[in-house]
């Protein structure tokens, strides 16, 4: 048996949205979505899907421009309340009611953003290095993901990734190459290329980012259990911004990963055992 089923869903502008579900649908667990950083895609929860599925749902969209979904050819429709009306579209497409959301990075704002826009459908929310107060780091991820770094091969981009990247928890030649996997995409002319528009970037540094106010959206939480996981030396979600957050939500959970960066990759020994039995309590 496939670990996932794939699915294709419609956006209301005809898009066509990749979606990789697994576990049975007639779990009664309360299902997991979980949504990617800004220039991510479903590979990245592959790991944690497959510690679940065996007991819940587990739903993973690639959005738009990313992945396997359509890329756009107008990228103002990569500003965040297009993608919010896409996630919208997919939960409504593959009947998912109530959820846990687990958001990384991006991905955690979209969820912040959901619960106000689907009122009572959360049930409870994994922040994955994100918060309401965005450091400094945030100006620096639209350059890198505004420009192609293409490579002869998944063996250069996994050296390249370690190069650039060395605040990460990956470890082994193993690791950094699966995770060139699920960066980089083979392209027609035999090259390796980014696995997203870098028309993203565009939409973010002169588009329509929605306004969204994140301590609001944040505060929206207070009564829903919450989890963050935090890098140790994140320049996004840093020390004060998560003492803050707990300041305004004293039952806030949360998990720091020593010496690692934007962003932890769940399956960390400091994270793994924390964040699967908050998963669980659902």
């Amino acid at each position: 048996m496939a670990p996932f089923r794939e699915h294709s869903v419609s956006a209301q502008d005809g898009a066509r949205l990749y979606v990789r579900a697994y576990g049975d649908p007639l779990f009664t667990r309360t299902p997991l979505l979980c949504l990617a950083g800004i220039s991510r895609n479903s590979k990245d929860y592959h790991a944690l899907a497959q510690r679940h599925a065996g007991r819940r749902r587990v739903v993973c969209p690639d959005y738009r421009g990313r992945g396997r979904s359509d890329w756009d050819k107008d990228w103002r429709n990569y500003a965040p309340p297009v993608t919010l009306g896409d996630i919208l579209q997919i939960m409504a497409a593959l009947d998912l009611g109530r959820v846990v959301l687990v958001g990384t990075s991006f991905g955690g704002l979209l969820a912040m953003a959901l619960n106000a826009l689907k009122p009572g459908a959360i049930a409870g929310l994994v922040l994955n290095d994100i918060g309401p107060a965005v450091g400094a780091g945030s100006g620096g991820i639209m350059e890198r993901i505004g420009r192609d770094h293409p490579q002869p091969d998944l063996t250069a981009a996994a050296a390249y990734l370690r190069a650039q990247f060395p605040h990460l928890s990956y470890r082994t030649d193993a690791e950094w190459l699966d995770f060139a996997e699920r960066t980089y995409r083979r392209g027609e002319d035999g090259i390796w290329h980014h696995d997203w528009d870098p028309n993203i970037a565009r939409a973010f540094l002169t588009g329509d980012t929605g306004g969204m106010d994140l301590w609001g959206l944040f505060r929206g939480f207070a009564r829903i259990p919450t989890l963050v996981v935090r890098g140790g030396i994140s320049d996004l979600l840093t020390a004060d911004g998560l003492a803050q957050m707990v300041a305004a939500k004293p039952d806030l959970l949360s998990v720091t990963v020593p010496g690692v960066g934007h962003t932890p990759h769940l399956a960390e020994p400091e994270v793994q055992g924390v964040l699967d039995d908050f998963l669980d309590s659902f």
